[in-house]
């Protein structure tokens, strides 16, 4: 159901708190990072970090509505761009999970990242599930918002897929606003600096969303798959966040899932399909605080800050 409400731009969050965007060599790929060290009350460099991974074809604005209560609670936020998304480097060769997970180990290395949070939405949360249990010395937490990977109806894959296409190959407003829809439920909550900005990406020169959506072909999803047992293996506390319009499984599905992980804590937002974290934004933001909190992994009598 629409609704009348105003969905804030990207530099309305994020104008008045202290940040740097730049670029660092994240192996091998000119990788755009945006950082949030210092904006809140009594954060800065040493301050615990939570790292926002984004969807495939996604970009750090898919954060917008995120940064600020995170910041204020004290921790460095920090959102980057895979290989071949937003403004990092183009690439020349499909992308599978070990390419992405090679990218983020990277950074957190030229970042000094010892062990941070990691919050990764679609292909963000699927990256976090296969990237934690070969890495739990780099993570404190996980936060799993709608986590792609599993084998769904290959028409669903399809309908993704020709609606990228699209929008790639004819990247008109219009276009790429229906992108969106494939994720974002309500349509009033897609901003017209959303759609912009994504305009912009998929008309950059060397964006190719063939290598980008690589992991959506049948066969090379199949061997990069989520499984039940990836849940099951996840080493660190997770928040699971679902919504009840889900593309791939219904809040039954959502909890089924959130139920094999060993420390999982279950969130359903409502009126919500693929971004719970852009269309429930309060619920969810308010429920990742209190999540990190509740894990002890907060700034306050933290000696380890890393």
């Amino acid at each position: 159901m629409s609704r009348a409400q105003h969905v804030a731009t990207f530099w309305e969050e994020i104008a008045d708190l202290e940040h740097t965007l730049r670029y660092v060599d994240a192996g091998g790929y000119r990788t755009r990072v945006l950082d949030f060290a210092g904006a809140g009350a009594g954060a800065g460099a040493q301050a615990q970090a939570v790292v926002l991974a984004s969807g495939t074809s996604g970009h750090i604005e898919a954060w917008t509505q995120n940064v600020r209560p995170l910041v204020a609670a004290g921790y460095r936020v920090i959102g980057y761009d895979y290989p071949g998304h937003g403004y990092t480097s183009p690439v020349d060769h499909p992308l599978e999970i070990p390419d992405y997970e090679q990218h983020l180990l990277a950074l957190l290395d030229v970042l000094g990242l010892e062990r941070v949070h990691l919050a990764g939405e679609s292909l963000g949360g699927w990256l976090a599930l296969k990237f934690a249990p070969k890495h739990p010395d780099r993570l404190h937490t996980v936060i799993l918002s709608a986590p792609g990977g599993r084998m769904v109806e290959e028409p669903k894959l399809d309908r993704t897929q020709s609606v990228s296409a699209r929008a790639v190959s004819e990247p008109t407003f219009e276009n790429v606003k229906q992108r969106l829809q494939v994720v974002i439920h309500d349509p009033e909550k897609i901003t017209d600096e959303l759609v912009r900005v994504r305009q912009a990406i998929y008309a950059r020169e060397g964006f190719d969303m063939a290598y980008v959506s690589a992991l959506r072909e049948p066969e090379r999803r199949r061997r990069n798959q989520v499984t039940d047992d990836d849940f099951a293996a996840l080493p660190v506390p997770a928040l699971m966040v679902w919504t009840d319009h889900e593309p791939t499984g219904d809040a039954a599905e959502g909890e089924r899932l959130c139920s094999l992980i060993p420390d999982g804590e279950f969130l359903l937002i409502r009126d919500a399909a693929h971004w719970p974290q852009w269309e429930g934004a309060a619920q969810f933001n308010s429920a990742a605080v209190a999540f990190l909190t509740r894990q002890g992994t907060g700034l306050a009598g933290r000696e380890d800050h890393t």
